[in-house]
């Protein structure tokens, strides 16, 4: 017969204080309410006797799904006491039959202790401890299969362990417990529900949004009454520490802008809630990215996309002013402080006898710069790898090295993306995003390939030619590269209009960021002082 049981030596008892039993005659004491257990009749107690015990270490998971140490005790004869299954002794229930135990925190420390008590060997002899002498201090006593079992499935395990913890006689409260395991998803994600209280201020209204980063939910500031957003970062170390930078960055940015002149989000406030830090900011509308799709991609009026420019210019400049990159400027990362909108009908180009379809033309162009967690100050460390996909600036493909430039090739982007409706490049491989970018703004500068080739030479052949295509190249990533148009076609110049937004863009998409507009003096560009009529749509 084998038993994982923790016998305790008689020197060593004085040390385990006797713990209080359950209380069940009392329903309102403190502590989860537990049904009695029925007295069961034991059997009359004998005389404790000399056996012979042998004893070894293995290796079990628990219901965590760790490897714990746990001492199988093999007895040979039983010990003649009364089974823990038949006694009622205050601990354990009539029908409690576990055949092995899993050890408690301390598993190593009483192992080395018992085997001194044991004479440092595999087997000794003493008497067995009387029933009533046995204190038990189960931190987690875990049901399991028999040792000669160790190794059945983690799910056959996980379906026969039960947990009893015990705070001097009473059981922890439960559910506290549940509500710390059931407050996260398995990814980290805060589980938002209706009316949930932050931080006991703010109560939970719905979710706005969920990303890469966590939640955005709106609520109500219960001391003011008014709505905010609270931003709710996932219960991951590297985000938690993300949104730290962010916090620094915001703090100075409204220290440096307390009217908000250059429309970054404002921090209201910040706090850490069930692990999750989360950053109170005012309530504003959806981001530019879903305005668009929600408008079937279709693009904003000139007037609208020169009074975006003129603010993200600003905005961005103003980070810039303060040595500080952006590094994640795209659509998504752009607010829009009001939603509203009116409907018009426009008619289909290229379809003369095409019914009109109906535009969502904003009410207001009124916008704000969010998302500071990859912010990253001029002197601080640079991340080899920054910005998403789509508004990503070559030297930072070709590993060159960035800065300040980089946010304006960003802004680029996200300008004729404003003008077409669609992101400018849509790719996810390295070399055929730098043969999209030559499609869109011809060969690259001697000088800049020359770098990128000592860089990437995996991306050049004959010394600064780019190698495109690739004899592995797709048929389709071949396709897409004869289909992306010039800057010259994207944005034709039909008017001065036009050709001065063309020319602006042009600057800020330049190959080399030494030749690259910065955002500073792209606010003096002509293209500013051009008044745009509201009627066009």
């Amino acid at each position: 017969m084998q038993a994982a049981v923790h016998h305790i030596p008689p020197q060593m008892l004085p040390q385990y204080h006797p713990r209080q039993s359950l209380n069940t005659a009392n329903p309102t004491a403190d502590g989860p309410s537990v049904m009695p257990t029925p007295p069961v009749a034991t059997r009359k107690r004998k005389r404790a006797h000399q056996y012979t015990v042998n004893y070894s270490e293995v290796q079990e998971l628990d219901m965590d799904g760790r490897l714990r140490e746990v001492i199988v005790i093999e007895d040979t004869p039983p010990p003649p006491t009364a089974s823990p299954a038949t006694t009622n002794t205050g601990h354990y229930s009539a029908s409690y039959q576990p055949p092995i135990y899993s050890a408690p925190i301390r598993t190593r420390a009483r192992a080395a202790a018992e085997a001194q008590a044991l004479s440092a060997s595999t087997s000794s002899t003493y008497a067995a401890p009387a029933t009533k002498k046995r204190k038990r201090d189960p931190i987690e006593e875990v049901r399991a299969p028999p040792a000669k079992k160790a190794a059945s499935t983690l799910q056959h395990l996980q379906a026969t362990i039960q947990t009893k913890a015990w705070d001097k006689g009473n059981a922890i409260n439960e559910d506290a417990n549940k509500e710390a395991v059931s407050c996260d998803d398995k990814e980290g994600h805060y589980i938002v529900e209706p009316s949930d209280m932050l931080h006991q201020r703010y109560r939970t209204v719905r979710l706005l949004g969920q990303g890469t980063f966590g939640k955005v939910v709106e609520a109500v500031d219960t001391l003011t009454n008014k709505r905010v957003a609270v931003k709710i970062i996932r219960a991951i170390p590297k985000y938690r520490d993300a949104s730290r930078i962010e916090i620094r960055v915001l703090q100075k940015l409204k220290e440096r802008d307390p009217t908000n002149r250059n429309k970054c989000i404002h921090l209201l406030n910040w706090f850490d809630h069930k692990n999750h830090i989360c950053l109170v900011s005012e309530l504003l509308g959806m981001c530019v990215y879903d305005f668009l799709k929600e408008n079937d991609f279709a693009p904003f009026p000139r007037r609208h996309i020169q009074d975006f420019a003129r603010q993200l210019l600003g905005s961005v400049a103003f980070l810039h002013d303060l040595r500080l990159i952006h590094t994640d400027l795209k659509p998504e990362n752009i607010l829009l402080v009001h939603s509203n909108y009116k409907t018009v009908s426009v008619p289909v180009p290229g379809k003369r006898n095409a019914p009109p379809r109906t535009k969502r033309v904003l009410l207001s162009t009124d916008i704000r710069l969010i998302d500071f967690g990859s912010a990253t100050f001029e002197q601080e460390y640079h991340s080899t790898v920054v910005s998403t996909r789509h508004y990503r600036a070559p030297e930072i493909i070709l590993g060159l090295g960035w800065s300040f430039p980089c946010d304006a090739y960003s802004l680029g982007c996200i300008l004729v993306e404003f003008f077409t409706g669609v992101a400018l490049y849509q790719t996810h491989d390295n070399l055929e995003h730098l043969a999209m970018m030559e499609a869109v703004m011809g060969k690259m500068p001697e000088r800049f390939a020359r770098a990128g080739a000592r860089s990437k030479p995996e991306f050049f052949k004959e010394g600064a030619k780019l190698d495109w295509p690739k004899p592995k190249a797709s048929r389709q990533s071949k396709k897409d590269v004869r289909a992306t148009r010039p800057l010259h076609d994207v944005i034709a110049p039909v008017d001065p209009i036009n050709k001065a937004f063309l020319n602006l863009v042009q600057r800020l998409l330049a190959f080399d960021p030494e030749q690259r507009i910065s955002v500073r003096e792209a606010l003096n560009h002509p293209y500013f002082s051009m008044t745009i009529p509201d009627h066009e749509f």
